[in-house]
């Protein structure tokens, strides 16, 4: 059996820290290596612990959670980082995005929403809470059309493994889907980043949602 998923929570309230607790304590997949009520405190530890998953707060006194998480990815690249905060407009969105984080949750979402994030940030992908995905969507579009290829440089493969990747599946998971090997899927993944100049997970979520391939609702 697989071990649990090592959970790091930062939040600079005690209470919401508390409810965190009780949630991931419910979940037998999940334990909790350590706590943080600020930026500063949670980079002095989360190296040392090395975590799965950071769930970070975005506004809090003295270090924010954007530079924060930009600290914490640059000396725990395998350390996902979760943003959970009050704030959903746009500014907040990409800076913590762009500081390397995996997804972005608002705190009025539901705990099972929460829950499901910690699960596929913990896998390497990308969570978008679907009213946060249109933000991604609007940045797109407001590039304009120059910023676009005039026609899709994809193959149909192509178009098939971006669609399973922005959807959160896995390599090997897109690979059983598929009938071909982890190997293949991965030259289509490179392939795909490379004809579209993008770089990372978000960017490629941003051009399938873009593109129509997946739904944000």
């Amino acid at each position: 059996m697989a071990g649990k998923m090592r959970l790091f929570l930062v939040d600079d309230h005690d209470i919401v820290r508390a409810g965190l607790r009780m949630l991931f304590l419910a979940e037998p997949d999940m334990e909790i290596v350590g706590e943080a009520a600020s930026g500063e405190a949670a980079l002095a530890k989360v190296p040392e612990l090395r975590p799965d998953v950071v769930i970070m707060d975005v506004a809090m006194p003295g270090m924010s959670g954007i530079e924060a998480t930009r600290r914490i990815k640059a000396a725990c690249p395998e350390t996902a980082v979760l943003a959970l905060t009050m704030h959903e407009d746009e500014q907040y969105f990409f800076e913590m995005l762009n500081a390397g984080a995996s997804g972005y949750v608002p705190k009025r979402a539901a705990p099972d929403d929460l829950v499901a994030a910690i699960r596929v940030v913990q896998q390497g992908n990308v969570f978008l809470y679907p009213s946060l995905a249109r933000l991604l969507v609007a940045d797109y579009v407001n590039r304009g059309d120059s910023a676009r290829e005039p026609d899709d440089p994809l193959t149909p493969r192509e178009r098939e493994v971006l669609t399973y990747i922005a959807e959160g599946y896995t390599s090997r998971e897109i690979a059983e889907s598929l009938v071909i090997s982890i190997k293949t899927v991965d030259r289509h993944r490179e392939n795909i980043m490379r004809k579209l100049g993008l770089h990372n997970r978000v960017e490629l979520v941003k051009y399938a949602v873009a593109k129509g391939l997946i739904d944000v609702d």
